[in-house]
């Protein structure tokens, strides 16, 4: 074991977490052998097996599973050590952390080189992902902010809004309520819907925006990928509720059109997040104030609301 490397115990700490090696080596930007070959040195260090593969399914075993808290206190450790330099290396010399829900990157990346610029020597990692997944960075210490729509209901963390959010209905321009005047409710709800799934930020908001009249909503189509669901609803497959932040080029271009609905468009918020008891490195603090003080501002200049 005195022979393992921190490498090796990140590598292990990601399959065994993901119960994947594939998953695993996207994760760390490796090949899926590159990881393989991690394990299995390690594996020669400790001198017992740590996972076994059971038809298509990895699991681990019981050495495995023992070895996992202490692999991951290491890691932490390393990880506080790292933090604890960040304070002495300031602002130039930090890595941000950053992590947003998938609505974000449309647009989060010009905010991040924004802050850049401004502190040159600043390395930047930004992660996408969906409301559990951002979740679950947030509690594993795997970003020192997150961004979102909804945050944590739970205590400990503190959120804190930063941008309008507004929601809305899209339709392609030939759709039967293109070009209407106010659409009402109840008319809006005899035509198909193309949707998020459920669990998603964007499916909560749509809770938010229909209330007690959710259940009757005609869902034709459940897709995961807010990309797929504008070219569903493109095609004609019915009409979308989504993001007014990510269908600005859409919307330009005259492919999809923003349908006068009434009670929309909805709005919610931008928050940034982080963990009450997490100190955070002096990058980090900077660019939460930077979000609370321009984030509003630029994000408006960068993709105005239809």
């Amino acid at each position: 074991m005195r022979n393992a490397t921190l490498r090796q115990l990140k590598a292990f700490e990601a399959v065994a977490r993901h119960l994947s090696f594939s998953r695993a080596a996207e994760e760390l930007h490796l090949t899926q052998p590159a990881v393989s070959t991690q394990i299995r040195t390690l594996e020669g260090h400790v001198g017992v097996t740590l996972f076994e593969q059971l038809g298509k399914k990895t699991y681990l075993t019981q050495a495995g599973t023992e070895l996992l808290q202490f692999c991951r206190a290491i890691i932490g450790q390393f990880e506080a050590a790292e933090m604890a330099m960040e304070q002495f290396r300031g602002i130039a010399g930090g890595r941000l952390n950053v992590a947003v829900i998938s609505a974000g990157d449309y647009f989060f990346p010009q905010l991040m080189v924004a802050f850049a610029r401004r502190h040159p020597g600043v390395q930047l990692n930004l992660t996408v992902h969906n409301r559990e997944e951002l979740l679950g960075q947030l509690a594993a210490n795997r970003t020192d902010l997150a961004v979102m729509v909804r945050p944590p209901a739970e205590p400990g963390t503190r959120n804190d809004a930063f941008a309008p959010h507004p929601y809305v209905i899209v339709a392609a321009p030939d759709h039967p309520l293109a070009g209407r005047g106010r659409i009402g409710m109840d008319e809006l709800l005899r035509h198909p819907f193309v949707v998020r799934e459920r669990g998603s930020d964007t499916w909560h908001s749509m809770e938010d925006a229909f209330g007690t009249r959710l259940d009757e909503v005609p869902v034709a189509m459940e897709i995961r990928s807010t990309e797929t669901i504008k070219q569903a609803v493109i095609a004609g497959i019915g009409v979308g509720f989504l993001s007014a932040h990510t269908i600005g080029r859409e919307v330009a271009s005259g492919s999809l059109v923003v349908l006068p609905v009434d009670g929309f468009p909805l709005m919610l918020h931008w928050y940034v997040v982080h963990r009450v008891e997490k100190r955070l490195p002096p990058v980090a603090s900077a660019f939460r104030q930077f979000l609370l003080d321009e984030g509003a501002e630029r994000i408006a200049a960068l993709i105005p609301t239809a």
